[in-house]
C-alpha cells in the first residue's frame, strides 16, 4: 500500500469518525463522569471493535451479512436494543465531582471496555460501511492480508484520537459546570443514543451501497 493510498484513507476515515456517533458518546459520557482512566478504557473497547470488525471484512464476514437477512435483522436488533439500554444506564446515571473520577475502581473500566467493544461489534451499520469502504483503498497487486492490517491499525488509532478529543472535552466540561449541567449532559448523550438506537432500527442493507 502507497503513502498516498494510506493518507487518503485517513482522510476519509477521519471524516466519518468525527461525527457523534454511539462510540464517541460513550466516550464523552465516560469523560465527563468518571474521568480519562475510565474513559480510556472505553476507548481500547472500541478500537478492539474496529479491528475485529476490519478482521470480519477480510474473512468475508461483511458479505454474509450483507446477503442473509435473517442474520443482519438479529445484529441490527441486538444492537438497537444495546444502545437503548445504554441510553437508559446514562439517563440514571448520577454524576460526580471530578475529584471522585479518579478513585473509579478498575470494575468500572472494565466495564466501560465491554459496552463500547459490544456498540462496536453489535452495530451492523459497521461491518457493511467496512465492507463497502475498504476495498476502494485495497489494491489487488500486493498482499491483501498485510493490507487490510494496516488499514484496521489506522482506523483504530484514529478512531482512538477522536474518542480522546469527546472524552477531554467531557473532562473539561465537568471541571467548569454544576453536577446539574453535567447530569444534562448525560441525559442529553442518553438522548442521542436512544435516537441512534431508533435509527438502526431503520436502518436497511442496501442503504450502505
Amino acid at each position: 500500500m502507497d503513502a498516498s493510498t494510506l493518507f487518503l484513507y485517513v482522510i476519509a476515515v477521519s471524516a466519518v469518525m468525527i461525527t457523534p456517533g454511539p462510540s464517541m458518546l460513550l466516550a464523552l459520557s465516560n469523560g465527563a463522569s468518571n474521568g480519562m482512566r475510565v474513559a480510556s478504557f472505553g476507548m481500547a473497547g472500541a478500537a478492539l471493535s474496529d479491528l475485529i470488525l476490519i478482521g470480519a471484512v477480510g474473512c468475508g464476514l461483511g458479505a454474509l451479512l450483507q446477503a442473509s437477512e435473517q442474520l443482519f435483522s438479529l445484529v441490527k436488533w441486538m444492537g438497537a436494543a444495546y444502545l437503548l439500554y445504554l441510553a437508559w444506564v446514562l439517563w440514571r446515571a448520577p454524576t460526580h465531582p471530578l475529584s471522585e473520577a479518579g478513585t473509579q475502581s478498575a470494575a468500572t473500566g472494565r466495564a466501560a471496555f465491554r459496552r463500547a467493544l459490544f456498540v462496536g461489534l453489535s452495530n451492523p451499520k459497521g461491518l457493511l460501511f467496512f465492507s463497502a469502504f475498504l476495498p476502494q483503498f485495497i489494491q489487488p497487486s500486493e498482499p491483501l492480508a498485510l493490507q487490510y492490517v494496516i488499514l484496521a491499525v489506522t482506523s483504530a488509532l484514529i478512531d482512538c484520537v477522536m474518542m480522546s478529543i469527546y472524552a477531554i472535552g467531557g473532562r473539561h466540561a465537568m471541571r467548569k459546570f454544576s453536577s446539574r449541567v453535567m447530569q444534562w449532559i448525560n441525559r442529553s448523550c442518553a438522548g442521542m443514543l436512544g435516537m441512534l438506537a431508533l435509527g438502526l432500527t431503520l436502518y436497511r442493507r442496501h442503504e450502505s451501497h
